[in-house]
């Protein structure tokens, strides 16, 4: 039987001007002591303060995961920390980090837990349409496991070349592409509050981000 891992997203804010030696530090850290892994860690790109990083570690237990907190907290000049525990849905099969750099969008979607079942199955119909059109990748779909009953709050993640792709992803251009947009419009409609913010990916093995985004 699989083993049932399980994720946590970390919104990690920076003191002024330090993001980028705390992302240096915290890619230094000893996970591996801890139990656990780093799977991912991005700098603002849109929609967030410049001096907020976005880590995701993946951890044996859920109890494991506590672990991050105090890791993280003990890095030199992390003002504050927010961290949601999370496991796989879709995807991703296994916890091997993404390595090309691209446009990375963090997408939040709050909704009733009666309509996580038609959630799920729209999102396994329209991501091949998806992919295959605007050469974009869904990184993953983790549901978050705080949630109070009766709710279900989940993180998305996909991978895009760039921001034109992005724009060019939000205007279909033939009836295939358009019915990827009915199902992913429906997919919004069932939910009751979605937001998303872009990144780009620290530590990625094509090419470094060096534009000033924020």
């Amino acid at each position: 039987m699989a083993v049932m891992l399980t994720y946590a997203h970390h919104a990690i804010r920076c003191a002024p001007r330090t993001w980028a030696q705390v992302a240096g530090n915290l890619a230094r850290l000893d996970w591996a002591g801890q139990g656990g892994a780093l799977f991912g860690l991005w700098r603002s790109q849109i929609g967030r303060p410049r001096d907020e990083l976005n880590a995701i570690t993946v951890w044996p237990a859920a109890a494991d995961a506590g672990s991050a907190g105090s890791l993280l907290r003990g890095t030199a000049d992390v003002q504050e920390i927010h961290s949601r525990p999370m496991q796989a849905t879709l995807r991703p099969d296994t916890p091997q980090p993404p390595q090309r750099q691209g446009n990375y969008a963090f997408r939040w979607f709050e909704l009733p837990d009666a309509n996580w079942t038609e959630f799920l199955a729209l999102c396994a119909e329209a991501w091949p349409g998806f992919e295959s059109a605007y050469d974009s990748q869904v990184i993953g779909l983790w549901r978050c496991t705080d949630d109070p009953a009766g709710r279900a709050s989940a993180l998305m993640m996909t991978r895009r070349p760039d921001l034109a792709m992005w724009e060019r992803s939000k205007m279909p251009a033939n009836d295939a592409e358009r019915e990827v947009r009915r199902r992913l419009s429906r997919r919004y409609d069932l939910c009751d509050a979605t937001w998303v913010y872009t990144t780009t990916l620290l530590g990625a093995e094509d090419r470094a981000d060096d534009v000033r985004w924020t």
